[in-house]
């Protein structure tokens, strides 16, 4: 599958078919951990976990939500830190579950997308099921090397370091002009 990588990254524009692919979004889908998170995780001594974010992200989000497109988050990892980031950024969240591509296409199904018109970001191995049945596969830039591969665009950021705004702020200026940040550049 060719990548293209983030247009911001190359300085090349991004290529018309993944602008069209990009147009019929109907849908995003996102790992959480390697995605939202630089897929490190903080043990403090009573084994409470917990990860860093980007705060950015939420700008991208919301830019993508004014366009329509649904949202959620699909991730095997069970710790609740998940639905609790999620929950603040009003993300439908699926966490803990066992078979992400399944998952996926039982997701698309209740909501009618066909799985043509959704995109996936992901980071890593268990990602790329959903990769490879989706329209348009995405990844972080540090991504395991496989998940870029299957990735039709790669961001220039990497996970927890904007990544997820990177591409909400792509979609937004596709779909309606603008980015999270309300202009046209």
């Amino acid at each position: 599958m060719p990548v293209s990588k983030s247009f911001k990254k190359t300085g090349k524009p991004p290529p018309q078919s993944l602008l069209e692919k990009i147009r019929r979004l109907r849908m995003i889908v996102f790992d959480f951990d390697g995605v939202f998170t630089d897929n490190r995780v903080l043990v403090l001594q009573d084994g409470t976990e917990g990860v860093l974010c980007s705060r950015a992200d939420g700008f991208g989000l919301d830019a993508v939500r004014r366009s329509g497109i649904k949202l959620m988050v699909l991730s095997t990892e069970k710790n609740s830190v998940v639905g609790a980031r999620c929950k603040k950024l009003s993300l439908p969240c699926i966490h803990g579950c066992d078979n992400k591509s399944e998952t996926l296409k039982l997701e698309a199904e209740k909501s009618g997308i066909p799985l043509s018109n959704i995109a996936y970001m992901g980071n890593d191995i268990n990602d790329l099921e959903c990769l490879k049945i989706v329209g348009l596969p995405v990844c972080v830039s540090d991504a395991y090397p496989e998940v870029i591969k299957a990735s039709l665009h790669v961001t220039k950021a990497k996970g927890g370091h904007g990544a997820v705004r990177e591409f909400c702020d792509f979609v937004a200026k596709v779909k309606t002009g603008k980015t999270s940040g309300g202009t046209k550049d």
